[in-house]
């Protein structure tokens, strides 16, 4: 199965993105198909050998729209979606224009110059060229959807300006008494005017993209033949040596071979302050380089880097829909049909009930047909998503879905992993206590040739340690490890294990254990031939922020619990450090996501956070996962939200954007519906009666227009948002 991305054009409304979504879920090969009318992108899951994607964009384009496969972030750093934008942009801006040009001198001759030589013909000339000459992506929108047996916002618009303008083209020829041309051509004036400015501020909404997307420079210094030589980005390949000036740009991923520096990674992580970088570390495309020049080894390019990574996930998570969308989605659906049968109802009554002219009622039912028009409707979840998705790439909170953010909104108690969550995740030996200490030098060896062969965290802090102490690697034979519990293995004679302490242990070391856990810290015995001979205590620094972290959580209402593999004695001395009252001890990695599921069956929504590596389970048990991680790749793929800079703080951040974002929907949703139902009502006339309130059509046209703008533009001020 493959995942592709296309940009759309030719979409009016929320139905147009529904449309294109039944249309391609309908073709063979073709496993899940989502448009978004907001983005204006569809992501589509399909079976490459029954279906490609030059298939895919025909079926879209045979439907009477645009497409072309996104290929998003390309070695150049070209977004070729934002070039197709900028076309589309371009040719409404042209189209607004012309309909100006001819739509001014239209209201100008129907409103005011009444004894104008050749009035009639003049006001048919100049609206034909809008209506049939602007006004024709209205038909051609209407006819398709026709075929495609729905309808839209096209369809509304051809119907109503069509109205208007067949009505004075009766007029012109004697068959009726008045005449509205100049209506006909505000009307779409309006609408072209609405549609041109809904694309600029929903342009507004992607800058997070286009900010990562500018991150990589166009160039490289590449280190070919002993020579320095400037290339383009794309003509960088995999292991290459690329030299770094102080304040350039890192085109591509790689390690450093030569030389120190310090870069901004602030962009890709959101940390503000520059990281260290010296041989070997690892470095990622769109970093600044703040201070020495170095060299670095070429490891990925193109769209295999950090960066690019990235801006797909950001992308895809942009053009994801939310479940609170299916409801829009479901009024949508019915709500072009409905509104052409209140149009006609009202006709009706007005014309046939209450006696009012063929023109009164024909003009009343033009304005319910402008008025209604679902756009705002199917704007107010999905740019709320863009913006707030964006939001979070630029804090270093990488959100993968819509799903994730509604989540989020929900959550009501929160999971902490200890290690590499509320810790560095780089323990260190503190303690080393042998009990026989003639034997501390082998002791050491014989541990240090246990976890030579182990993957554990705490391997690498006994692995350093045994090191600095100059221990000797011995011989292992049959070496196993056993999970959760240690390793063990022989060498000469003796059967060693080093690992978690058993049940039967003497008095003095359980002392010692004693002593070195209730501070914290993780013990771990070395036994020989089934005799301990020695404790290892192991100390893992907590993170800065982590007590604030959890202090945050608390002001959110959260309930919050850390899940450990330690026993009780030290999750509860790491509890109280950062102020947890609930906690589980002795958690086996296993078993970590049956925890998660026990609160869940309590009611409880559960967001789980963890380093994204031995916790894949429990993240994807959770309601929703949030790895912590440094933007690695496991850390990428387990959680449905990335913390990007490992900040504790950040998981606070994560879930107050998904309150905020999911608010704003629902402050979209609210003045999108009431909007209509208000609309409606005064544009049927029925407070025409009592107070003399009636809504004209250019009126009605320029109020829909403006209705689209404002809720894209509520969802921009997510930006103000203090996290």
């Amino acid at each position: 199965m493959k995942k592709a991305e296309f940009k759309l054009g030719g979409m009016h409304c929320a139905n147009c993105a529904l449309t294109i979504t039944k249309i391609l879920g309908k073709l063979e090969g073709v496993k899940s198909a989502n448009a978004s009318f907001a983005s204006e992108k569809a992501v589509v899951e399909f079976d490459e050998s029954l279906v490609d994607e030059k298939k895919i964009i025909s079926v879209i384009e045979a439907a009477g729209y645009k497409a072309i496969a996104n290929e998003g972030y390309s070695h150049s750093g070209r977004d070729h979606a934002a070039e197709f934008k900028s076309k589309e942009i371009s040719e409404l801006k042209f189209s607004l224009l012309i309909s100006i040009i001819f739509s001014v001198p239209t209201v100008l001759l129907g409103m005011y110059l009444m004894d104008f030589p050749f009035r009639m013909l003049l006001l048919f000339a100049f609206t034909s060229v809008v209506q049939f000459g602007v006004g024709w992506r209205f038909y051609s929108g209407a006819w398709k959807a026709l075929e495609n047996k729905t309808s839209n916002m096209d369809t509304l618009i051809a119907i109503g300006t069509s109205a208007s303008y067949f009505y004075s083209v009766a007029a012109l020829l004697g068959f009726a008494t008045e005449q509205y041309f100049e209506i006909s051509a505000i009307l779409i004036t309006f609408v072209i005017a609405g549609k041109y400015l809904e694309a600029l501020v929903k342009g507004r909404t992607g800058e997070a993209i286009k900010k990562l997307l500018n991150l990589a420079p166009k160039t490289a210094i590449v280190l070919r033949a002993g020579k320095e030589v400037v290339l383009p980005i794309e003509e960088v390949v995999i292991g290459d040596i690329v030299f770094v000036k102080p304040g350039g740009k890192i085109p591509v991923d790689g390690f450093v071979v030569e030389g120190e520096s310090s870069i901004d990674q602030s962009m890709l992580t959101g940390e503000s302050i520059p990281v260290e970088v010296g041989k070997g570390v690892r470095i990622f495309a769109g970093s600044i380089n703040k201070g020495g020049a170095f060299k670095f080894r070429v490891k990925k390019v193109g769209k295999e880097t950090v960066l690019a990574g990235i801006v797909k996930i950001v992308a895809e998570a942009q053009a994801s829909k939310a479940e609170i969308q299916r409801f829009a989605d479901r009024v949508s659906a019915y709500f072009v049909p409905t509104v052409i049968l209140i149009a006609l109802v009202a006709f009706f009554i007005w014309y046939f009930v209450l006696g009012q002219s063929f023109s009164f009622a024909l003009l009343i039912s033009v304005s319910v047909i402008v008025i209604a028009c679902p756009c705002a409707l199917g704007l107010a979840t999905p740019t709320a998503i863009i913006v707030g998705t964006g939001i979070g790439a630029q804090k270093g909170i990488l959100i993968k879905n819509a799903q994730a953010l509604e989540s989020a909104y929900k959550i009501n108690t929160v999971v902490l992993d200890k290690t590499g969550t509320i810790t560095e995740g780089k323990p260190e030996v503190v303690d080393f206590i042998v009990f026989e200490k003639q034997k501390a030098k082998e002791a050491l060896s014989f541990a240090y040739s246990l976890e030579k062969n182990s993957e554990h965290p705490l391997a690498g802090a006994i692995i350093g340690y045994a090191s600095k102490k100059k221990a000797s690697l011995l011989k292992m034979q049959k070496f196993r490890a056993i999970h959760g519990v240690g390793v063990e293995g022989i060498i000469g004679k003796k059967k060693l294990f080093l690992g978690k302490a058993g049940t039967n242990e003497g008095k003095e070391v359980l002392e010692a254990l004693a002593a070195i856990e209730e501070e914290g810290k993780t013990a771990v015995v070395l036994k020989e031939n089934g005799e301990t001979t020695a404790v290892i205590g192991v100390a893992d620094v907590l993170r800065k922020n982590s007590a604030s972290a959890i202090a945050e959580l608390k002001k959110l209402g959260l309930e919050v619990w850390l899940i450990s593999g330690d026993n009780e004695r030290v999750t509860s001395a790491i509890s109280k450090k950062v102020g947890i009252e609930n906690y589980f001890s002795e958690v086996m990695p296993a078993e970590k996501a049956e925890y998660v599921k026990k609160l869940q069956s309590e009611g409880k929504k559960v967001a789980m956070v963890g380093d994204g590596i031995n916790d894949a389970p429990a993240l994807a048990q959770a309601d929703i996962g949030i790895a912590i991680g440094a933007g690695t790749d496991v850390a990428i793929e387990a959680g449905s939200i990335v913390l990007m800079r490992s900040d504790p703080l950040d998981i606070s951040r994560a879930l107050k954007l998904g309150r905020a974002t999911m608010d704003k929907i629902k402050q979209n949703l609210f003045w999108a519906l009431i909007y209509n139902v208000a609309g409606i009502t005064v544009a049927a006339g029925i407070f025409y009666p009592s107070f003399g309130l009636l809504l004209s059509p250019a009126i009605a046209g320029g109020a829909m227009a403006l209705s689209s703008v404002s809720v894209v533009s509520n969802a921009l001020l997510l930006k103000r948002v203090k996290l």
